[in-house]
């Protein structure tokens, strides 16, 4: 290696943060900047709609001349493996035929139906600000500003709302595919509903998603929290439960896990005012502590309390800190003094922070960072704290608690099952688990499929976006392929143009990012 290229890589690994501060936010905050005008002008000429026509003929002209061309290579969307939310890059990118899908406008708001109808590119954060002000939210809002509607429909979403309205995917009213035989498919509940069903975690394996209609309800302008600290797994549990069933009251239910036994609950409700009970607290404001950092000092202080947050910092609260991760890149960065000067500019883009990996931080990285959201029943709360606690000592974890609504009778990835008789409807929650694990000689080579058997024992599933070592048996054994594989056998062209969702998401599709960079330069790149 040049020695220009070592002290480069020595820089990025040991000065990770300083580089960051100096290099990766200047550049992500001009960039966002950007992407947020283009976004602003779009949507105030309204010209998204009259384009969008044109942009879907567009999908289907490249796939008539893949299919014209003899249709030999797989496909996959021509957006950059670089901007997905996993720390993995997926390397099929360098080999399949990329279809350009440049959609990311919202088409239109239509408050008689209660719809939103936008193209899949769109981001979280551009929809949360333009519903919001014109008096709309979506009723279930994923954290983070940059995640995509496409991303969340074809891989999944939750929320601290879905405990009411389930998965990202259940608040869908349709979806408007062009399939790989080239032709413009809508599917709903009613219409197409098998291909609606499927949908859903497919990962791009059934079609190109170019439009899709979901629910909106009316917001307020504050979200009330109260904090609730606990001290013991068996009040954390039955708290947060408790919490989470009692959907009249609680519009939001969440949990920061900060120790075996102690957590602190909390429950939200959309208000119009503010009461008496407690203090507007603006925390999306740059200068604001993290949001984690904020939540713990109720375990310090072993008191409750009642705040108000504004509805879109509380929608993105977690955004800044990309929940408690920017602290290992940037350690410093919940400094106030830092928070103060620079706390506007965070979080780094995704996509920049894994292009600076260097074959240094790759290796620790898989050794020794976890980044898992395992999807498991309530009933199997306790003792996925305690399997965590026991292999893992990773904190804080992130619960969020889902419904798992039912498909129609439709099989998919996602759908009721082994509800224990006599039990409530099946609820679930997601366990967010990032970071570096405390636990003396831990490693992910042995950690990582130990509790991919756990998940699997206990009815559970893995987020997708997430690494995964299953083998496809397991893979297969943790996901319902049943109706999926019968729509990949009627759909023309299906098999031929797309992976199964295991080649997509296994090891076998994706690669660090240090290994893709070294792809690309020797020219890996085969797309027509």
């Amino acid at each position: 290696m040049p020695k220009i290229e070592q002290l480069f890589e020595h820089i990025l690994t040991h000065y990770r943060g300083i580089f960051a501060t100096i290099f990766l936010l200047p550049i992500s905050a001009a960039y966002s900047a950007y992407i947020s005008t283009l976004n602003w002008i779009s949507f105030r000429l309204n010209s998204a709609p009259a384009k969008h026509d044109a942009r879907v003929e567009a999908v289907i002209r490249q796939i008539e001349d893949w299919k014209n061309r003899g249709a030999e290579q797989k496909l996959c969307t021509a957006r950059s493996g670089w901007k997905t939310m996993s720390e993995l890059v997926p390397k099929y990118k360098l080999t399949h035929r990329k279809i350009d899908i440049g959609m990311y406008d919202i088409l239109a708001i239509d408050e008689q139906r209660g719809i939103l109808r936008v193209e899949p590119l769109a981001t979280m954060g551009q929809i949360s600000r333009s519903l919001i002000s014109k008096g709309w939210t979506l009723p279930v809002v994923p954290e983070l500003d940059s995640l995509t509607v496409g991303g969340l429909i074809m891989g999944f979403g939750v929320e601290t709302s879905s405990h009411k309205y389930g998965l990202f995917q259940h608040i869908c009213e349709s979806f408007e595919i062009v399939t790989a035989e080239g032709k413009l498919v809508k599917c709903s509940p009613s219409e197409n509903t098998e291909l609606f069903y499927q949908i859903p975690w497919s990962h791009g394996t059934l079609g190109f998603l170019v439009a899709a209609e979901l629910k909106i309800i009316p917001v307020k302008k504050y979200i009330r929290i109260h904090y609730q600290p606990v001290y013991n797994l068996d009040d954390m549990v039955n708290v947060f439960e408790q919490a989470c069933r009692d959907t009249d009251n609680n519009d939001f239910v969440e949990g920061l896990v900060y120790s075996r036994d102690k957590a602190v609950i909390m429950t939200g409700k959309f208000a119009d005012v503010i009461a008496a009970d407690g203090a507007l607290n603006a925390i999306g404001r740059w200068y604001k502590p993290w949001f984690y950092k904020h939540v713990q000092t109720y375990l310090k202080d072993k008191k409750e309390g009642i705040e108000y947050l504004p509805v879109r910092d509380y929608f993105h609260r977690h955004t800044r800190g990309y929940f408690w991760a920017m602290e290992e890149i940037i350690s410093f960065g919940n400094h106030p003094l830092f928070r103060a000067l620079l706390g506007w500019a965070l979080p780094p883009r995704i996509e920049l922070l894994k292009y600076t990996e260097t074959q240094t931080t790759r290796r620790l990285r898989e050794k020794h960072h976890v980044v898992q959201d395992m999807l498991m029943p309530i009933r199997y709360l306790k003792q996925s704290i305690d399997y965590f606690d026991e292999h893992f000592r990773l904190y804080p974890l992130w619960l969020s608690p889902m419904a798992i609504k039912d498909n129609g009778g439709q099989p998919g990835f996602v759908h009721p099952f082994r509800t224990a008789e006599g039990t409530q409807e099946e609820l679930y929650v997601d366990i967010g688990a990032y970071g570096t694990p405390s636990k003396e000689g831990f490693d992910n080579a042995t950690a990582l499929p130990l509790l991919e058997k756990f998940v699997i024992d206990h009815q559970g599933y893995q987020a997708l976006y997430a690494r995964t070592s299953m083998s496809r048996e397991d893979f297969r054994m943790m996901f319902d392929h049943t109706g999926y594989d019968l729509l990949r056998g009627r759909l023309p062209y299906c098999r031929q143009a797309f992976d199964e969702v295991y080649d997509k998401v296994s090891s076998k599709g994706r690669v660090s990012p240090v290994e893709m960079r070294q792809l690309e330069k020797k020219g890996c790149n085969y797309s027509a």
